[in-house]
């Protein structure tokens, strides 16, 4: 329980049909208002409340590998990683020792099970709500941990949910909805960076697609694929970041059509179930949650990797990034895009 609407409302529901008790993490201070807000909701439904705290797990897991990926010049995506390792991997770990036999959240997603003969398989697939959905977000988790997670949420709508909160008295005053990472204040990533990487940011030299020096960047981690904004001043038409040289300190820009990739490869791929889906049709893969799902022409699998080709070049496709294949509302799996 995160203290919100989404895993108040989760509860709730819960509550009707099975023995249930809240369970908060504690990440670190920035998660104060979180376990405040949760043990307020389950003294409303009359349930145990529970804190667990994961502060220096979530720091060596987390908040280490997201500052190491920026100096790299990588866009990270902190949730994902979260979500396998701490959300369901030791919060789940510690709500079995506690007792439960399943572990419940908020998120907008839903679980499908089908039945061979010799095992049973749990389907990941966006939510009712596709405006919601969260199922990007929850590609890296294994059957293991699929079979033991209930997503209350997966078949209603954001409307639906907020209209519930607010039948049952399960509005907080300082309840704020965010979509940002939570360790970050106020969402200012630069601040952020600076304070944690310190001496590993270094200023270093812009330059235009045939190597010609146009200018100054203030640091590596303070940009990403597609930035536009505090490149270059004086300039006439808009450029774009197109390229991060982490090997020589240097930043690679260009117009806006540079920015198009149609193919590109990922790693450390993670499959939700086994099965051949080279030869599918329908394979369409997200490059980032917010990106629309393009279409796959192919992809191969080589030393480990996938070597991916799209149907039609898509903009800003960003090492670090997470690419997520599906198929109609499945989630089939993913990965992390190097290059």
């Amino acid at each position: 329980m995160s203290g919100g609407v989404d895993s108040s409302v989760a509860a709730f529901l819960l509550r009707k049909k099975y023995d249930i008790f809240g369970l908060t993490m504690y990440p670190g201070p920035f998660g104060k208002t979180a376990v405040k807000n949760a043990r307020i909701i389950c003294r409303k439904l009359k349930i145990h409340h529970y804190v667990v705290n994961l502060e220096k797990e979530f720091k060596k897991e987390i908040i280490r590998p997201f500052c190491r990926e920026y100096l790299k010049g990588k866009t990270p995506n902190p949730c994902i990683w979260c979500n396998n390792k701490i959300k369901f991997g030791l919060l789940l770990s510690q709500a079995k020792k506690l007792g439960a036999d399943y572990l419940a959240t908020g998120h907008y997603a839903r679980l499908r099970f089908r039945r061979t003969k010799s095992e049973t398989i749990c389907r990941l697939l966006k939510s009712k709500d596709k405006t919601r959905d969260q199922s990007y977000f929850l590609y890296r988790l294994r059957q293991s941990q699929l079979k033991k997670i209930i997503f209350p949420l997966g078949d209603l709508t954001k409307n639906k949910v907020k209209e519930i909160a607010m039948e049952n008295n399960l509005i907080i005053n300082n309840q704020k909805e965010s979509r940002e990472i939570c360790f970050i204040p106020n969402n200012d990533y630069r601040c952020f960076l600076r304070d944690n990487l310190r001496k590993g940011i270094k200023k270093g030299l812009i330059e235009d697609g045939r190597g010609v020096v146009i200018g100054e960047h203030q640091g590596l981690p303070f940009y990403t694929i597609g930035q536009r904004k505090g490149l270059l001043n004086g300039e006439r038409k808009p450029v774009y970041v197109t390229k991060i040289d982490y090997k020589n300190n240097t930043l690679i820009v260009g117009r806006k059509n540079d920015l198009y990739r149609k193919e590109f490869t990922i790693e450390n791929v993670n499959w939700l179930h086994k099965g051949k889906t080279e030869n599918s049709k329908e394979i369409k893969i997200k490059i980032r949650y917010r990106h629309p799902a393009a279409s796959v022409e192919f992809f191969r699998q080589r030393r480990g990797r996938l070597d991916i080709k799209l149907k039609r070049p898509q903009r800003a496709v960003t090492p670090g990034q997470s690419a997520v294949f599906y198929q109609r509302d499945q989630v089939l799996g993913g990965g992390i895009i190097i290059r």
